[in-house]
């Protein structure tokens, strides 16, 4: 009998949903005979990552304790276990797995993926199992269906699971080393946080802090324009001279050139009409969603890819796969876009009539369609009611994403744009507006009525204007910080940053930048969890910590996108079986090498500030205190009113109260739990009669430890 592996239980429970007589059980569902299924089939599921990356001192115990000395670290062989949190789920997969005839990868459609399922199998010891593939981009019960009744071949996908462990492997390899290494030097510095480094947040991370020196070295320079008010018998307009200059003088010059007085007349010398059109925007990936999403309502990047996951998965199942990096269909989707058109309108109470029903390339294009096509709702129409239940910000992005589809098929936006050419003796000015004669797709996403821009009055060429010139003052404005929002979009584009590196642009341009679609908000998210930056009013700004960071990797191959678009170029190459996943670890472990030789005399030029000693004042809420001792992965946090483990949402549950029996506990105390697994005698807790003890962390609990004299 098949087994089924699914990634996690909601999408488990979507496929299910597409056959009949389905049956629950402990971890899995079993599917009677069917016409898909003939001998019937099992279904079971992970709950994300069932197995993990051994830790350091699962190879050796003297690893456990960070040392310089004992850097770099680098296992003879990398290995695997099952992820403690998730041991259970893990058993039961493990025994159907062995037990089954034939493995079916259901998990989502991507090199991640392919990763999940895989090293299950592998820890599971069912590696010699046929495999199939299941590949599809919705969770619908019809494509369910056509998906596992046309299986691929499970071998064609093993380049995607050589090229994903490539990549966690070599993230193990440069993070535990380099947050050990520049945890330990800054350290030595005076600092008392944790630092963690990695190769896509830390070059993603001095990325703002570069555009935040810009900003912060920025020296405005005066300029001048020139202006002109106009009147004449058909109305008042303005006008300005092209270009910029430099100083009064500059503007003194140029009208004493061309002999034109403070008042007087000019004459209208050409009035231009140009019919603009603007074309619906295309169709949503992951990331052009996130940051419409941050512009129009704030939410994080990370908060809509939550929503439209929700979306995604079962119950709702009324969006196709979000973690997309296309903004193109196939014809196939296209077909049923179009056949649903009506219902699709109504349910955003748009009444226009379709410019086309005919597929337009700028949308519909197999051949830039791959793994994934972009996000467009599915072929099942909700009612309003439906929709009128979602939460306000599910209904707020799928109602984009409907909206997004709907232009493909709406009119362009029109509009007339007037130049007036104004001349003062001479000296030429320039007046521009618009007006709006088909609002077209826009009326989608803009239903109330908006101002239009100012009518310019109906003159002619030819026509007499009263002259009022005036030179102007400004000065040059610094770039602005960006929003959370931006970040996905820098991320994507980083390479269009880099000035003096041809081949390091065009590297970033083909891999599409730092990280993925489907890891950018998660990187963001990490370098807000680890107290490196803060988003306050959608603002982004970088800490001291982040600032102390940015200062130790300076001039590094770690600060550098070109070095991890290198990385994900070769990836992609191991995962269209070209590449080497052995050849990729190897020059990683050179890497680390170089960086753990090289690091130390750049941060003993550092110069550490009290906010990042702790001499600055009190504590301050968030910093991160010590490396997690249940998961190993995540940071000791402070919440504000408890102490916890960054990793809380991946499901660590470590937490250490702030108060025990009236004393509160300080992050040094925290700190020495952590590390040592113990404290030195503390005085002041309050039982019946205040007392002293030692506090020791046994199975993720804080217990008192008195000695034996006391006992």
């Amino acid at each position: 009998m098949p087994v089924i592996l699914a990634e996690k239980p909601s999408q488990a429970k979507a496929y299910a949903d597409a056959f009949s007589s389905v049956k629950k059980e402990q971890g899995f569902f079993t599917i009677p005979s069917c016409s898909i299924f003939p001998q019937g089939a099992v279904l079971t599921w992970g709950i994300g990552h069932l197995v993990e990356l051994k830790d350091p001192h699962e190879y050796e115990s003297g690893w456990k304790r960070w040392s310089l000395e004992k850097l770099p670290i680098i296992p003879d062989r990398f290995e695997f276990k099952p992820t403690a949190r998730t041991r259970k789920q893990f058993s039961i997969v493990k025994k159907l797995l062995k037990e089954a005839d034939e493995i079916i990868v259901a998990t989502d459609c991507d090199r991640e993926g392919e990763n999940i399922a895989r090293s299950i199998i592998e820890q599971a010891g069912a590696s010699a199992k046929p495999t199939r593939r299941l590949w599809i981009n919705s969770l619908e019960v019809d494509e369910v269906r056509k998906g596992f009744a046309n299986l691929k071949p499970g071998d064609r996908y093993l380049p995607l699971y050589a090229e994903a462990q490539a990549r966690q492997v070599s993230d193990w390899l440069v993070g535990i080393n380099a947050s050990r290494l520049y945890t330990l030097l800054i350290q030595k510095k005076g600092a008392r946080d944790v630092f963690s480094v990695g190769r896509v947040q830390t070059p993603t991370l001095k990325l703002i802090r570069d555009r935040e020196v810009e900003i912060e070295n920025f020296k405005p320079e005066p300029f001048y324009e020139i202006e002109g008010h106009f009147k004449t018998e058909a109305g008042s307009y303005k006008g300005k001279v092209k270009g910029r200059f430099k100083t009064k003088d500059d503007v003194r010059e140029l009208l004493k050139k061309h002999t034109v007085p403070l008042d007087g007349t000019g004459t209208v010398k050409k009035v231009a009409d140009q019919l603009k059109r603007q074309k619906p925007p295309k169709l949503h990936s992951l990331s052009t969603l996130q940051t419409a999403m941050n512009k129009k309502y704030k939410y994080s990047p990370s908060k809509t890819l939550k929503i439209v996951q929700s979306l995604y998965d079962q119950p709702l199942k009324l969006v196709t796969y979000p973690r997309t990096d296309t903004q193109h269909i196939t014809e196939s989707e296209f077909k049923y876009l179009r056949n649903n058109l009506d219902g699709y309108k109504r349910l955003a109470g748009a009444g226009f009539e379709p410019a086309s029903l005919a597929p337009d390339k700028r949308y519909v294009d197999g051949s830039k369609v791959q793994e994934h096509h972009a996000i467009i709702p599915t072929k099942k129409v909700p009612d309003a009611g439906t929709v009128q239940g979602l939460r306000s910000d599910q209904r707020n992005v799928y109602m984009e994403i409907v909206n997004s589809m709907l232009a493909m098929f709406h009119r362009d936006h029109t509009y007339l744009e007037t130049t007036i050419t104004t001349a003062v003796s001479t000296l030429d000015f320039f007046t521009k507006g618009r007006v709006e004669k088909d609002r077209g797709w826009k009326e989608l996403f803009f239903k109330k009525s908006q101002e239009q821009e100012v009518l310019l009055p109906p003159v002619k060429e030819g026509m007499e204007a009263k002259a009022r010139v005036s030179g102007r003052e400004d000065e040059t404005k610094p770039p602005k910080p960006y929003t959370a929002g931006q970040l996905i979009n820098m991320m994507k584009t980083c390479g269009q940053m880099i000035d003096d590196d041809d081949e390091a642009k065009e590297t970033l341009k083909e891999v599409e930048g730092l990280g993925t679609e489907a890891t950018r908000s998660s990187i963001i998210d990490t370098l807000i969890k680890q107290n490196y930056i803060t988003v306050t009013k959608n603002i982004v700004a970088v800490t001291e910590k982040g600032k102390l960071l940015c200062e130790a990797v300076d001039g590094t191959l770690l600060s550098k996108p070109a070095m991890t678009a290198k990385w994900e170029l070769y990836l992609k190459t191991i995962g269209q079986g070209v590449g080497r996943k052995e050849a990729f670890i190897e020059n990683t472990v050179a890497f680390t090498t170089k960086v753990v030789a090289d690091a130390g005399a750049v941060v003993d030029k550092l110069t550490v500030k009290a906010e990042v000693t702790g001499s600055g004042g009190k504590d301050r809420a968030g910093g991160a205190i010590a490396r997690c001792p249940a998961c190993k992965k995540g940071l000791i946090m402070d919440k504000n009113r408890v102490y916890g483990c960054s990793e809380y949402k991946a499901g660590c549950k470590q937490i250490f109260p702030k108060k025990i029996l009236g004393k509160t506990l300080s992050q040094s105390t925290i700190k020495a739990l952590c590390e040592k697994g113990k404290t030195r005698k503390l005085k002041g807790f309050k039982g019946k009669k205040t007392f002293d003890a030692t506090l020791e962390l046994k199975d993720g609990e804080v217990k008192f430890a008195f000695g034996e004299k006391a006992k």
